[in-house]
């Protein structure tokens, strides 16, 4: 009994040890899935891994964002469909105020892109408050100025030419438009030059109603003028036409810029006999837009709207030599943009 209670405990030490030590490779083991756990839970917090099945790693790859799909604005074309060559380059630019621009030195690129007009929008400014940088610009020694009679710092146009036009007016003729300063119109030899800032449908579309008038109203006067001479009209129109004109279309159908109301209105503008040059050269471009809000870096994003147009009558469609959009301009909300044509 004595050998069997020796041997007996024996294997009992025996069987612990095994135990132990069986104890110890599972703790390992646990410890080591604990830790890779945590990681995953962190990358999870950190965005990196939304499904918590995915390692970090693919999950991190997966989040990262993409790149932001910009326009290289393409060489000038300085020929037209017939064979001409370029004899008039006219520029437009919302400035988004006129004092902030300047100091902003909007006027150093406007001397670089050189153009023989110069057209500007929503100076937010009275004549009597110009900068003198821009008034005393002697390359364009003909400058013409409207702004709104109503309230200071809002709205605005002006048209700088190094040619004298042959005669100026402003307006439309419409007392409750012209008051606001939104139009100059320049007639030349063989041709009309038309600047516009139109009038905004605003938060809440609290001006739609007014803005359906102005578009007939606006409508029916370049009508008149293109029924004399052929025009040009320049300008921030306050609309992106088509889906492909702003980034997202499926969220902005009930906003001011693309209501149905505002881009039908556009649509009856161009079948009174008007062209949108940018489109008649480049119908498929996408990512091509002239406005990005000052919010969430949507410049850089490339986050925009077109809302800056060249039109023109269709018999100076001819004569069309190339549509701009010169995106890398700073100095606004708003880029300039460009037209030659051959007249």
């Amino acid at each position: 009994m004595p050998m069997l209670g020796l041997m007996f405990m024996e294997a009992r030490v025996l069987w612990c040890v095994r135990v132990v030590g069986l104890r110890g490779v599972f703790g390992f083991r646990a410890s080591s899935s604990m830790k890779r756990g945590k990681k995953t839970e962190e990358a999870a917090a950190d965005g990196e891994n939304d499904s918590g099945s995915a390692t970090a790693k693919k999950a991190k790859k997966s989040k990262e964002p993409e790149a932001p799909v910009l326009y290289e604005d393409p060489p000038d074309k300085m020929t037209s469909k017939d064979g001409r060559n370029a004899n008039m380059k006219i520029t437009s630019w919302n400035v988004d105020g006129l004092r902030a621009w300047v100091k902003k030195k909007g006027l150093d690129w406007v001397r670089e892109e050189a153009p023989d007009v110069l057209c500007l929008q929503e100076t937010k400014c009275a004549e009597k408050d110009l900068p003198a940088e821009i008034t005393s610009m002697p390359e364009y020694p003909h400058k013409y100025w409207a702004a709104s009679d109503d309230k200071g710092g809002y709205s605005g146009v002006a048209m700088l030419c190094k040619t004298e036009p042959l005669k100026v007016t402003y307006g439309i003729g419409k007392e409750e438009h012209d008051k606001e300063g939104r139009v100059i119109t320049a007639e030349f030899h063989n041709f009309y030059l038309v600047t516009a800032y139109v009038p905004n449908a605003s938060r809440g579309l609290v001006r739609l109603d007014y803005r359906k008038t102005w578009d007939v109203d606006f409508r029916a006067y370049l009508s008149e003028l293109d029924v004399q001479k052929p025009l040009v009209l320049c300008g921030d129109l306050n609309v992106a036409h088509q889906e492909i004109d702003l980034k997202n279309p499926k969220g902005n159908k009930k906003n001011a810029g693309f209501t149905p109301e505002e881009r039908e209105g556009f649509s009856q503008l161009l079948e009174s006999g008007f062209v949108d040059s940018f489109r008649e050269l480049y119908p498929e471009q996408t990512n091509a837009y002239t406005f990005w809000t000052y919010m969430m870096n949507a410049r850089a994003k490339n986050v925009g709207w077109r809302l800056d147009y060249f039109l023109l009558s269709s018999s100076l469609l001819q004569g069309l030599c190339d549509s701009k959009i010169r995106n890398k301009a700073i100095g606004s909300d708003h880029c300039p943009i460009t037209l030659h044509i051959a007249l």
